[in-house]
């Protein structure tokens, strides 16, 4: 598959600053595959959509990652603690930066190409919310930012798909929890013009026993998100329990466990979108996206959501 095949026109009006006044007041596009039918619905609704399938989700927790720089002008992003202190992250502008020197609270130790660093940190991040760049108002509530069920610190982003929840809502499906932490992976534009060349670095996960007992026996899963899909097919393929994941979802795959996949809509020419099309569809995304953006849907992270049934 080819870069290009994933690009799409995108009205910036129809970026979405700010979060829905209630999370679960969120629109909500659901596609029938076996039919190719399409509903419009509010996410409240979700529960008489998927009935008594068993929804999984990330309940990873975003970090105070984002830590400006004052001299060069410029940012820290912490992708993924390492241990002892030491995070890679991406820094800003690099080619201005120095191995052995610190800036603030962080310590650049080594260059690892492509922007990235190896850096240590004094203490714990307490830095800002890191809120993708396209979103360019300022979030009142942080908490916005994190899932009601965040419950595991490690993330540079958040799982958005996930953003939709309300405690009231999550007590009407019946649950159970991964864990992914949201790294480089997941939100690094593709660079590369053949699908095939691009390179994953993985992403850390944990799952329970007990979890992937529940998911593995379930008669039908519900994946919130795109992290969670490499989770649980992670596991379908006898992945441990606790590891990296550099699985790389395109058209083509086969969906071992995931039966239903809840999502956001995404960024052109990125690896999330083409793990939709994978399992929507190349030409049928295509054809929702348009959809949406004639009903004019909110898009990104805290944008409408779209199930896929």
């Amino acid at each position: 598959m080819k870069s290009s095949e994933l690009d799409y026109d995108l009205p910036p009006e129809l970026i979405a600053q700010r979060p829905a006044g209630r999370r679960d007041e969120s629109r909500l596009l659901v596609y029938e595959r076996r039919e190719g039918s399409v509903r419009h619905r509010r996410f409240g609704e979700l529960p008489a959509e998927i009935g008594d399938a068993l929804v999984v989700v990330n309940d990873t927790r975003v970090v105070p990652a984002r830590i400006p720089i004052e001299r060069p002008k410029g940012e820290v992003l912490l992708l993924e603690a390492l241990g002892d202190g030491e995070w890679e992250a991406l820094a800003r502008p690099t080619r201005r930066l120095r191995a052995g020197r610190r800036y603030g609270p962080v310590e650049l130790l080594e260059h690892l190409g492509e922007g990235r660093w190896r850096v240590r940190l004094d203490g714990e991040p307490a830095g800002e919310t890191p809120l993708p760049p396209y979103i360019t108002e300022p979030l009142d509530d942080p908490d916005r930012y994190q899932t009601v069920y965040a419950r595991e610190a490690g993330s540079a982003a958040a799982p958005t798909a996930g953003l939709h929840f309300t405690p009231a809502l999550l007590g009407r499906l019946d649950v159970e929890l991964v864990t992914l932490h949201v790294g480089l992976d997941t939100f690094r534009p593709l660079a590369v013009d053949d699908l095939a060349e691009h390179r994953l670095h993985g992403e850390r996960y944990s799952v329970s026993p007990a979890a992937w007992e529940r998911i593995r026996a379930a008669a039908r899963v519900v994946a919130v998100g795109t992290t969670t899909v490499r989770v649980v097919e992670t596991l379908a393929r006898a992945g441990p329990l606790d590891g990296r994941t550099e699985l790389f979802v395109t058209p083509g795959f086969d969906f071992r466990r995931v039966d239903a996949l809840l999502t956001n809509f995404h960024l052109p020419r990125s690896t999330l979108l083409a793990l939709v099309m994978a399992f929507a569809g190349v030409e049928e995304t295509r054809e929702l996206y348009r959809l949406a953006i004639a009903e004019r849907y909110r898009f990104y992270s805290f944008g409408d959501a779209m199930l896929v049934l």
